[in-house]
């Protein structure tokens, strides 16, 4: 998992209500935790159905409550081409989800002809380039895992912002955006550095990306 460990299950991902589509009316949101990311989006946008994927049964129970379909396990082996038909999704979430799959790229292809026309997949991964990491993996040789954040244990695929792109696009939708998943305070020194160097320095300063692609 990412982030703070205690929390991460029950934590809305408002980073992402700006890169939703217009119409929303059926969502999966794969790795939902206990669907509060939904429930979310719910007050931005008319979603007449969410299913949702979770491999923590404590999350499931607690999703439930939220969604209409729940599949309680690894994604990889959840029914979705018998649950959901080709393009009958307006919105697909992937969060902190994909770096913990031994083959990310098949979820992906399996996920992109479930999209319909004008909807969106949007994935957010941790960027391995990031600075910190880079700092101390040069002045200390650290490359130890951790139970949470960039080197959580059970990260088993790590991105940067040019494969977290090409991640998300591989079964053949078109990139939107690639944008650093924290907006800084316009006080901040990284806000500067950001605008300075035209979001060139995102690429090191980014701890996270969020990928945005939709249907060719």
């Amino acid at each position: 998992m990412d982030g703070e460990p205690g929390g991460y299950f029950t934590r809305a991902r408002l980073e992402v209500l700006p890169y939703l589509p217009q119409r929303c009316d059926n969502v999966l949101d794969v790795g939902c935790g206990s669907g509060a990311t939904v429930e979310a989006i719910r007050v931005h946008r008319d979603v007449a159905w969410a299913g949702g994927i979770e491999i923590d049964p404590a999350a499931a129970a607690a999703a439930r409550g939220h969604l209409d379909y729940l599949y309680e396990g690894d994604v990889a082996s959840a029914p979705l081409e018998e649950v959901l038909g080709p393009g009958s999704l307006d919105l697909v979430l992937c969060l902190d989800v994909l770096e913990h799959l031994v083959d990310p790229w098949s979820t992906v292809h399996r996920l992109t002809p479930l999209l319909a026309p004008g909807g969106r997949l949007v994935v957010s991964v941790p960027n391995i380039r990031n600075w910190k990491f880079i700092w101390r993996l040069l002045t200390k040789g650290d490359f130890r895992y951790r139970d949470s954040g960039l080197l959580d244990r059970t990260h088993l695929r790590f991105f940067v912002r040019e494969t977290a792109a090409e991640l998300a696009c591989c079964g053949g939708l078109k990139l939107v955006a690639c944008d650093n998943a924290t907006r800084y305070r316009a006080s901040e020194m990284r806000a500067w550095i950001s605008r300075a160097t035209g979001g060139r320095a995102d690429t090191l300063l980014a701890k996270q990306f969020i990928v945005v692609a939709t249907p060719q």
